[in-house]
């Protein structure tokens, strides 16, 4: 195992799987906390780094509007965007999915407006969650740097467009030692990019983006949604070949002392971090207590994580983003794979962190002592004031 340790933030962190990928195209628009990472990646093309065919666009559409352009013509091609950003983005979202296009594109998490946040929630990637992107979650500058290099490949494979989600300033502007894999051997896990349908192929002319009324829209949604069922295995496939690299392991989620737990707290992203550390604090009085991390949100694991909380008597889930007039994202994926197994505990759901607010260990080991306990509400908030 070759790597060389590097104090870099997580925007520094997608930058540098993105260097090593060297896509061909790359069209992006500034938007807090996002820009360091398109920063970073400029200076990486200006110095000649890698021969990426860097757009700067007028608008966050314009950029995903040329990302459609040059994948659909062939090219390997990535982007990164943030909060208001990913929404502006959100016409076009749909048809890079509808097209299969294996566009990769880093997302840096932020609250969306109104009032105006700059900071940390889940509201804009959660907000896409049904737009046919694969989503993929990170709780460190590590796992923002080993995504991406995993969501390239899986996105071509499957012909889905894949996002990569940090933490905005927790994850994007920290810094952390993060471990850079070798050059080549990164080089030779991504391969070279094979497109099929090229619009450039003037020996093979295809079709993108046609009219489809009552006669085909239906069949080929439903080949998207075939594929994205199919994307799990693809996922677990290519995580195993990445770690011939890594010597780690990728699967849709992490247990952190699950098994004999009497009680766990499900999360995603940075907070994980902070949850193992209430875990192990818990552990060493006597606690029984775990944390299901959930890397891979879309698609959804539900048989694998009904299978691995079902025999857990109390759980609480945190969202870092609300569903208005319904359950928040995860507690309904979380309720619905429980479901499925017979589940005869209780399940929990708390809303945290919006706009950027702190979540500290003491909150999370006063939530695993109130599931304990037994005395939890089945819908509540962490760190609201009164």
């Amino acid at each position: 195992m070759k790597y060389k340790i590097k104090a870099i933030t997580g925007a520094e962190a997608a930058a540098e799987a993105m260097r090593q990928i060297n896509p061909d195209v790359c069209a992006a628009y500034p938007i807090t906390p996002q820009t360091n990472i398109m920063e970073k990646f400029a200076e990486f093309v200006a110095d000649g780094i890698v021969d990426t065919e860097l757009i700067r666009v007028e608008s966050e559409h314009s950029a995903m509007s040329c990302c459609v352009g040059a994948s659909a013509a062939g090219a390997r091609v990535m982007t990164a965007t943030a909060s208001a950003g990913l929404a502006l983005m959100w016409e076009i979202l749909g048809v890079a999915s509808g097209l299969r296009l294996p566009i990769v594109m880093e997302i840096v998490n932020r609250a969306l407006s109104a009032p105006i946040n700059i900071h940390c929630d889940h509201s804009d990637s959660m907000g896409t969650r049904d737009l046919g992107w694969i989503q993929i979650y990170s709780e460190n500058a590590q796992e923002v740097y080993e995504n991406t290099l995993l969501a390239m490949k899986l996105a071509e494979r499957v012909l889905l467009p894949a996002m990569i989600c940090q933490d905005g300033f927790i994850t994007s502007h920290g810094v952390e030692n993060v471990e850079i894999f070798d050059d080549k051997d990164i080089k030779e896990f991504i391969g070279k990019h094979k497109y099929k349908h090229s619009l450039l192929d003037v020996k093979k002319p295809v079709t993108h983006g046609p009219l489809q009324l009552q006669d085909y829209y239906f069949e080929t949604k439903s080949q998207q949604i075939t594929t994205m069922e199919k994307a799990k295995n693809e996922f677990i496939k290519v995580g195993k070949e990445l770690s011939k690299i890594t010597e780690k392991r990728y699967y849709f989620f992490d247990g952190y002392k699950l098994n004999d737990a009497e009680v766990a707290i499900v999360t995603l992203s940075s907070t994980a971090g902070t949850s193992k550390v209430a875990v192990d604090n818990l552990r060493k009085k006597g606690k029984k207590v775990g944390l299901l991390k959930i890397r891979l949100f879309r698609p959804f694991p539900y048989k694998e994580i009904g299978k691995i909380l079902k025999n857990i008597k109390n759980i609480a889930v945190l969202d870092r983003s609300a569903s208005f007039g319904t359950n928040p994202p995860i507690f309904s994926e979380i309720k619905n794979a429980l479901f499925d197994v017979g589940y005869k505990g209780k399940v929990h759901s708390y809303i945290f962190g919006l706009g950027g607010r702190n979540i500290f260990v003491s909150d999370i080991e006063k939530l695993f002592i109130r599931l304990l306990e037994n005395k939890v509400r089945d819908h509540g908030f962490i760190g609201l004031r009164k």
